[in-house]
């Protein structure tokens, strides 16, 4: 790698590292409005600050453009950066280890949502903000934002990241300038977090609960403020206010872009919204089905909380009301269907997507035509617009991907000793930026038993499945290093 790469790396980092240090003064100020010791944090964050300013002001004449290999190796840095930096805190104002506040920031971060805290409630409320507060800058994208800044300084290379970290299958501009795009998404993103906090705040839920909530809804991140997640609450309103948003997050937010910017509709009209509304109401009555059935509950107990578990799940929250577990096998068989699809593409869920299940399926409803009429010219529509071929392999190798690093961390966590179910679960839960998965990492447990080196191997699954695979593994590819 040449120097002129390396300033273009290093200074974009810092450029991330400088904002991340002004959003840490909101936990700050948050410590300092409880009353509580705050000196530590403040200092770190001062040091945090003054490193990443010093590398920018000894880069400042530098003029980046960042190659599509600088892009991506600043995106995964970066996200090393954000675990190292965020984890700091939670290790002066807890007894943890560093892998453990690594492990709490990735998964904030990736907005997982899995924790190693035994007793939230225990927390300063400084802690607690940062928790969610990683949650939200996370959910959108951190690189997102840093497009928004970048661009500032150099216009010309900010696709360059957006592309790198965009979780969709298809970039799409809504304005001429991806900063303008970018700038647009956080406003809405805001928007929503702060009329979910007001709707939570008017069921009864403390102000600060109320965001902290909000900040990790709208992220579908799933860090609570409570031990017992949402149940702790035992109201149906704020059960179906979360769901509703939780879902509304899920969506892909170039679809809720249009529509506040023209009040264009068709966003919501694609293919990929209709079988993402579709899934969630067939498996949100099925599971209330299976409760019913099981449990004797009443109508309105099962299908507020299976149409809650349901969302919580498909969008990769993970917030929880009850230990769903203790419906039975075939209420784990759906939310483990639920578990595998994701939100859409766009949103700030993760998982494998919609999309790219309308994509695989299509294809091969396409090739069974191609086999039974060799001669026909058969295409994959989504949308009535036709899919190109590169489209199809990239989605078919990202499925590749997500399977096979899914079976790799499984096989890994059962050589370690725990069960199939906690192995695969686990996997699939870090993988897919979930959270609760089942058995001993099930919903009403936490993920404080692994070890840790175990919990280094699941940050590094996270951050695997936040950046979409193709990001990280490029990484270990000859032709990524090679005239770098």
């Amino acid at each position: 790698m040449d120097i002129h790469a390396l300033k273009n790396v290093f200074k974009f980092i810092s450029i991330i590292g400088i904002a991340l240090s002004l959003f840490f003064l909101f936990p700050i100020l948050v410590g300092e409005f409880y009353q509580e010791d705050i000196d530590a944090f403040l200092y770190f964050n001062i040091f945090f600050f003054s490193s990443n300013a010093v590398i920018f002001l000894f880069l400042k004449k530098h003029q980046m453009n960042l190659s599509i290999k600088e892009g991506i190796l600043s995106v995964n840095l970066i996200w090393i950066l954000l675990g190292i930096a965020a984890g700091t805190p939670y290790m002066l104002y807890s007894d943890i280890t560093a892998s453990e506040a690594f492990f709490e920031a990735i998964s904030g971060f990736t907005t997982t949502g899995a924790t190693i805290y035994t007793d939230i409630e225990s927390l300063p409320k400084s802690i607690l903000f940062l928790r969610s507060l990683t949650h939200w800058l996370g959910g959108m994208g951190i690189i997102v934002l840093g497009v928004g800044l970048f661009s500032v300084i150099n216009p010309s290379g900010s696709m360059t990241l957006f592309k790198a970290e965009s979780t969709g299958i298809k970039m799409e501009k809504i304005t001429p300038k991806v900063k303008d795009t970018a700038l647009l998404l956080w406003g809405i993103y805001l928007l929503f977090t702060v009329l979910d906090a007001l709707a939570l705040k008017l069921t009864g839920m403390q102000t600060f609960d109320a965001i902290n909530h909000a900040m990790s809804t709208i992220s579908t991140g799933g860090f609570s403020t409570k031990n017992d997640s949402l149940g702790f609450y035992d109201s149906s309103a704020i059960v179906w206010i979360t769901t509703v948003f939780m879902m509304i997050s899920g969506i892909n937010f170039l679809a809720h872009l249009k529509f506040f910017s023209t009040g264009n509709t068709g966003g919501y009209r694609r293919e990929e919204v209709l079988w993402y509304m579709t899934l969630f109401v067939l498996l949100s009555f099925a599971l209330g089905m299976v409760d019913i059935v099981a449990n004797a509950d009443s109508i309105s107990h099962a299908f507020t909380h299976s149409f809650f578990t349901i969302a919580s799940v498909l969008t990769t929250t993970g917030f929880v009301t009850l230990d769903y577990e203790l419906w039975g096998h075939m209420a784990i068989a759906i939310i483990f269907i639920a578990m595998f699809v994701g939100g859409n593409a766009g949103s700030t869920a993760g998982g494998v997507k919609v999309i790219r299940y309308i994509v695989l399926f299509k294809n091969i409803g396409a090739e069974f035509k191609r086999i039974l009429n060799p001669q026909a010219i058969v295409g994959v529509f989504i949308d009535r617009e036709k899919i190109s071929s590169k489209v199809i392999t990239a989605t078919s190798g990202f499925i590749f991907l997500f399977v096979l690093t899914n079976m790799l961390v499984t096989l890994y966590l059962f050589t370690r000793g725990y069960d199939v179910m906690t192995s695969m679960s686990t996997a699939l839960a870090t993988v897919g930026n979930i959270g609760p998965g089942f058995s001993l990492s099930g919903p009403v447990h936490n993920y404080a038993f692994f070890t840790d080196i175990d919990k280094v191997v699941l940050s590094i699954a996270m951050i695997i499945g936040r950046l979409e695979f193709y990001t990280v593994f490029l990484l270990f590819s000859r032709s990524f290093w090679k005239k770098f």
